[in-house]
This record gives C-alpha cells, structure tokens and sequence, in this order.
C-alpha cells in the first residue's frame, strides 16, 4: 500500500463523522417524505390553474379572477422565508429527523383543510382569505423540508456518493408532481364539468390525510445522522444558527438564492403553463385533462433521470450539471410555450420531455447535495432552507406577473415568457459558476474556508472503497 493511499484513508477517517451511516434508509425517508409533502404542495398549483379561479374568486373578469388565483399560489412561497428562519434553527438545533417529522404535519394538516373550504358565492371574500391562510401554513411548512431531507442524506451519504442519494430527495418530488396531476386527470375526464368543480377537486386534497400516517410511519425509523450527533456530543450546536449562518456563509448563501432562481422552470411549465393552455381566455384551450398529460410525462421522464445525474454529479462535479441545466432548460422555454401557442399537443409534449424531463434535471438531481454541501453541519440546515427559500419565494408570483406581461388575447406570448426565463437561467447558471466546488471534499470540511479537495486518483478510489462499506 502507498504512502499517499494510507495518507488518504487517515484523512477520509479524521474528515468524515463516526458512527453508524444509514444513506438508503435516508435516501427511502426524504423520497417517500418529500413525493408526499410536494403531492400536498402541487396539487395547489393545479388546483390554481385551472379551477381555483371559478370558485373562489368574483365572477366578471377572467383574467383579475386567473391573477388573483395565481398570486395565492405564490402567496405560499411568500411565507417560505419565515418557515426556513424557524424550521432551518429547529433543524440545526434539535436535529434532522424532528424537523421533518414536524414539517409533514403541518403540511398534511393546512392540506386536508383546503378540501373543506366555502367557495365564494357561499361566502364571498371569507373564502380567498382562508385560502391564503392555509397557503401561507403550506409555504411555511414545506420550507424546511427539502433542505432538512437533503441535509440528512448528505451527512448519512458514504463519501464520494453523496450527490447520487441526496438526489432522491428531488425524485420523490417529481413523483409527488406525477400523482398531484394523475390523480386530477380521472377526476377532469370521468366526472361532468359540474361535478369536478363542485366536490371532484376536493378528493385529491382530502388525500392529504395519508401524509400524516404514512410520512410519520416512515422517518420515525431513520436515525438521527452522525454529524448532528458529533455536533451535540461535542456541545457544538450552535445557540442562535441563523446569525451564524449569515455571519461565516453569507457569499454562499447568496449564491443558493440566486441559483433557486431555477424554479422560474417548474413555474413555467406546471403554472403558467397550464394556464396559458386551459384557459379558454387564452384562445388556445387545451381540455384539462390532455393539458396535465403534459407535466407527468415529462415526470415520468425525470424519475427516471435524477439518480444518473446525481451519480454523473460525483463523477464530475455539481457545477457543470447545474449549469449545463439551467441554461439550456432556459433556451427550451422558448419552444415549449410556442408549441402550446400553435395548440401542438405532440409537439408540447416533446418539449416538455426534453426540457423538463431530460435537461432541467442536469440542475435539479444535483443542487440537493450541492446546497447542503455549500454550509457546515452546524448551520446547514439554517443556511439552506434560507437561501433556497428566499430565492425560490422571487419566483413566486412569476405566473401572476407573467399573465400581467402576456395577458389572455395578446400577442407573442412565447417570446415574451420566454425571454424572461432565459434571463434568469443564465443568472443560475452564473451563480453555479461562481461557486466553489464540493464533490471531493469530507463532510467536516463542507463550509470550511480551508477545507482541501481530495485529488482526484485518492477520491475515486476512496469512493469505490466507501461505496461497499458504508450503505446501510
């Protein structure tokens, strides 16, 4: 055995936590957790796009009636920031697991009671206020959950293979994606138009109720990771995470924001996508249920995807991935929105499976390992949530801003949407760039000024050799 390969294995043992590593429960908790959380939150938006106007909004105007609606949906997101202030602290303060037990009550919770409420002609302004009243628990709830599920994966990840399980995270939410629209599509095609409006929308969010039972079954199993636990045995935790967090990770913290930047594509294709296709305002007037064929084939393709990126991501680095991803889903918009604008359903659909399936995924398999890489245990949680949730909640009101810009009727919707993404996919990608580079550090030195990248002959080897003795 060489001096530099002993050198190394000492190094990967001094550098990466002790104690017992469980990736494939954590990978099964944050799949299983986030495709029922993001079930709960994605149903909203269909809900959003296509009868939530209708119901809960005066009757006059279609197009204030479809802002209005769109804005609740970005209402959510409004609320993010404070949930990732509160849950980010909790997570670095009481650990990984209690933080996603707590966030998937709170989701489950405000989404069973969405199926319960009055419409306004029942009782006029009432029902949009408890709309965004519930909207706002739904944003604040789900704004720990990505960045707790990823944080866990991470820190319970063999080394060198962290970017490949921490992308299960986001494959259970494109699963959630597949059954939010699946479960609305034999609702709009077998029911009359006047039953789905009247009760048919409210089964999927009564649904929600499996969340609790299901979710809390589930992580109640994974262990507590061994970096949180060296933190608490080394009475490391840190007292206030979030001054910290600003305080040693404020460069990186603006990166993640500017890269979560990047929702503006799910934005594009679930939200305003649907929208511009259904609403009959539009003149294109896709039916309901052919239009939501279009974002769960595109799912399909994605979860299919997601794990080869995220082990491509530990061969070659998060950057190029991300970037890669953003920009060319950017340049896609162009032809997605135009194929919706010729009432090409075949040709929506081809776009939709190449950007939204295919290259979208070259960004979001891999920012789950590479955000939570960016910040240190003590304040990862914090930092992320934060970040990812701040930039994230700037994209929020984009369909009702971009309803604003390309209004029902008008012209030249493609290139005017287009455009705008385009814009801020190049941000993200600027962003990536900018970025220090993760995949071949240890988990101690994740966040740390000096931490040392493994070279990379010392790095393969050492995940082959982590890769057979570290899953659990």
């Amino acid at each position: 055995m060489s001096q530099t390969t002993t050198t190394a294995r000492k190094s990967a043992a001094h550098h990466e936590p002790r104690g017992h590593h469980a990736p494939r429960r954590a990978a099964a908790s944050g799949w299983i957790g986030s495709a029922l959380e993001y079930y709960d939150f994605f149903i909203y938006a269909q809900a959003a796009a296509l009868i939530f106007p209708q119901l809960f909004f005066p009757k006059g105007d279609a197009r204030v009636a479809l802002i209005a609606s769109l804005a609740t949906y970005g209402v959510g997101y409004v609320a993010r920031p404070i949930g990732a202030f509160v849950l980010g602290r909790w997570g670095d303060r009481h650990g990984r697991k209690n933080v996603l037990v707590l966030c998937m009550i709170l989701m489950g919770a405000s989404t069973l009671a969405v199926a319960a409420l009055p419409t306004y002609q029942q009782v006029g302004v009432l029902a949009p206020a408890l709309l965004v009243a519930l909207r706002l628990v739904q944003g604040f709830a789900v704004a720990g959950e990505l960045s707790g599920a990823s944080s866990m994966i991470v820190e319970h990840a063999p080394f060198g293979r962290r970017g490949y399980f921490a992308s299960f995270t986001l494959q259970g939410t494109q699963f959630g994606q597949i059954l939010a629209a699946a479960i609305f599509i034999p609702m709009a095609r077998m029911l009359p138009d006047q039953a789905f409006t009247s009760w048919g929308w409210r089964v999927p969010f009564v649904l929600s109720v499996l969340v609790v039972v299901a979710g809390w079954l589930i992580r109640r199993r994974v262990p507590e990771t061994p970096a949180f636990k060296e933190e608490t045995k080394a009475a490391a935790v840190p007292g206030s995470p979030v001054a910290i967090a600003f305080r040693e990770s404020g460069g990186n913290m603006v990166r993640v924001m500017l890269m979560a930047l990047m929702n503006v594509i799910p934005t594009v294709t679930t939200v305003f996508g649907a929208a511009y296709a259904t609403q009959k305002s539009y003149g294109i007037g896709f039916h309901a249920d052919v239009y939501l064929w279009i974002p769960v084939l595109g799912n399909i393709v994605a979860v299919i995807v997601i794990p080869w990126v995220g082990s491509v991501s530990d061969r070659i680095g998060r950057r190029i991935p991300i970037m890669v991803g953003a920009i060319g889903s950017g340049l896609m918009s162009f032809g997605y929105l135009w194929a919706i604008s010729q009432h090409n359903v075949v040709l929506a659909i081809v776009f939709s499976l190449v950007m939204w399936g295919l290259v979208y995924q070259g960004y979001n398999a891999t920012f789950p390992s590479f955000y939570a890489e960016m910040f240190p245990t003590r304040t990862r949680v914090t930092a992320m949530a934060i970040a990812q949730n701040i930039g994230t909640m700037l994209t929020a009101f984009l369909p009702a801003i971009f309803t604003a810009i390309a209004p029902p009727g008008s012209t030249g919707v493609p290139f005017r949407i287009g455009a705008i993404t385009l814009v801020i996919t190049v941000i993200c990608a600027l962003a990536a760039w900018s970025s220090r580079e993760t995949y071949r550090l240890h988990v101690h030195d994740l966040g740390e000024p000096g931490g040392t990248p493994i070279p990379r002959p010392e790095y393969l080897r050492l995940r082959r050799e982590a890769g057979g003795s570290q899953l659990g």
